[in-house]
């Protein structure tokens, strides 16, 4: 496999705040180094349903996780599974919860924590956290610049083919303090700030470069359901192919098949949505 793409999740980010406070990414999209839609999560749009259904293309309905209380090793094919079936290389920087479903199950602190299993069917390069002790009053989320760090460190070390980050900072500010406020303005700046020099590096050493959400968070700093600002997210793309028309809603369900192309990796059968790229 010659292809190279990186995921980067941006956990709880509702779409009108993508657009108005990300301005490194916006400028990209200015000078036409990125092109952006709005892409529309799976119902339930809670945390753990999403993740799962990222990588595997399928619903909450058919996967079973119906929530963040509800993780287990997942049965069916995964964007991990497949790029290492094709020959890739395969490395997380996340919540452990990917660990969970894509690798072990239940997850173990110490053996799971950091690993490096070349042989391994999904993820081969994993470096996760738990965020133990999580509350409004104590968040227990990592630096993310050190998480920008770890995956550009597993990239050059490993030669990833396929990298996914996820980080929940935005996610747990937004439950504490909701979207329209002062500190969320703050938070997303700073995002914006630490992801961007981050950007050029993954663009220079061959990676196509997708950033998302993995839901929004509406007014009160909720997400599960229906409401568009929870439901409702930007996608940025970074690289050569071509993609629909601006005004196109993508479906979540669409991002596993479409890495997959990119990479050229065989899409499993159970994925039944089109790739939203060429």
């Amino acid at each position: 496999m010659d292809n190279k793409l990186l995921l980067i999740i941006l956990d709880g980010v509702p779409y009108r705040n993508w657009r108005r406070l990300f301005g490194n990414l916006e400028g990209w999209v200015d000078s036409g180094d990125a092109r952006v839609w709005k892409i529309r999560s799976v119902l339930p749009s809670i945390s753990a349903s999403c993740y799962a259904s990222i990588h595997t293309g399928v619903a909450p309905a058919v996967h079973g996780c119906t929530g963040n209380g509800n993780v287990f090793r997942l049965k069916e094919k995964d964007v991990f599974s497949q790029v290492r079936e094709a020959g890739g290389v395969t490395g997380a920087v996340a919540h452990s919860f990917w660990s969970e479903f894509f690798n072990r199950h239940p997850f173990d602190y110490v053996r799971d924590v950091e690993y490096d299993e070349p042989d391994s069917a999904t993820i081969n390069h994993g470096r996760f956290h738990t965020m133990t002790g999580y509350g409004q009053a104590n968040q227990m989320t990592p630096s993310d610049v050190d998480l920008f760090g770890s995956l550009t460190n597993l990239c050059l070390r490993f030669g990833l083919n396929y990298g996914m980050l996820h980080t929940c900072t935005l996610d747990s500010m937004g439950h504490r303090f909701f979207h329209e406020s002062q500190e969320m303005d703050h938070a997303c700046f700073v995002m914006d700030e630490m992801l961007a020099p981050f950007i050029p590096k993954w663009r220079a050493a061959g990676y196509e470069v997708i950033v998302t959400a993995d839901h929004g968070q509406d007014a009160r700093g909720h997400h599960g359901g229906r409401d568009p600002l929870q439901q409702e997210a930007a996608l940025y793309y970074f690289g050569p192919a071509d993609g629909p028309a601006e005004d196109t809603v993508i479906d979540q369900l669409q991002l596993a098949p479409t890495i997959l192309h990119r990479l050229g990796a065989p899409i499993a059968g159970t994925m039944k949505a089109k790739s939203f790229l060429s």
